[in-house]
């Protein structure tokens, strides 16, 4: 006996999440958007401070990340599954990289005595403060979903080795891939807020 599965209303169920999502960075935005109105020259010198090179690699690798999960679901439409398995692990691999370069990064703020509630920033001018709360928030909550969506295609990475997701049931791969594109171009904003900052 089959079980039917409402694939329209699965897919819509996910672009109501994924809405929320951007409601909830969209907001945390405006709020970027209204202190580096009020404190433009502290937040052109705390983008100063930032490691271009790390971001704009981090920026790639999202990039290639992405190609590789739609690719991935395109190989399993295909009824390609070993090779949709190796572009899983290419993509979760990419992930990996990000975060280890991410806390690279962090580290060495940190090694700086640049982190939340640190004297350098308590003491300093309240914008390039307010800088870094934001920069830490936005960042650490993007690393959050980084985290959340690596535990998806991992899960999905599963379930296509054990035939469970297959080119005519494959819902949970195309949620996982819309996520991480998600994730993706929250990251595309992160980027010139932060590091490319005038």
């Amino acid at each position: 006996m089959s079980t039917h599965v409402d694939n329209a209303g699965v897919r819509f169920g996910m672009w109501l999440f994924l809405y929320t999502e951007i409601m909830l960075f969209g907001g945390i935005f405006v709020l970027y958007a209204a202190y580096y109105h009020q404190y433009p020259a502290d937040f052109t010198a705390g983008g100063s401070e930032l490691d271009i090179v790390i971001g704009t690699i981090n920026t790639v690798i999202l990039l290639v990340s992405s190609f590789t999960v739609a690719s991935a679901i395109s190989a399993m439409e295909r009824r390609s599954g070993k090779t949709s398995l190796v572009l899983l692990g290419v993509t979760i691999l990419l992930g990996i990289v990000f975060l280890a370069n991410k806390y690279v990064e962090w580290n060495h703020k940190f090694e700086l005595g640049i982190s939340p509630g640190s004297d350098s920033l308590l003491n300093g001018p309240p914008g390039r403060n307010i800088f870094y709360a934001l920069y830490f928030s936005l960042t650490g909550l993007h690393a959050l979903h980084v985290i959340i969506g690596l535990s998806a295609l991992g899960t999905c990475l599963v379930l296509v080795w054990r035939g469970k997701i297959t080119g005519t049931r494959m819902n949970i791969l195309d949620n996982s891939g819309l996520y991480w594109h998600l994730v993706d171009m929250i990251w595309i904003f992160l980027f010139p807020l932060f590091y490319l900052i005038l």
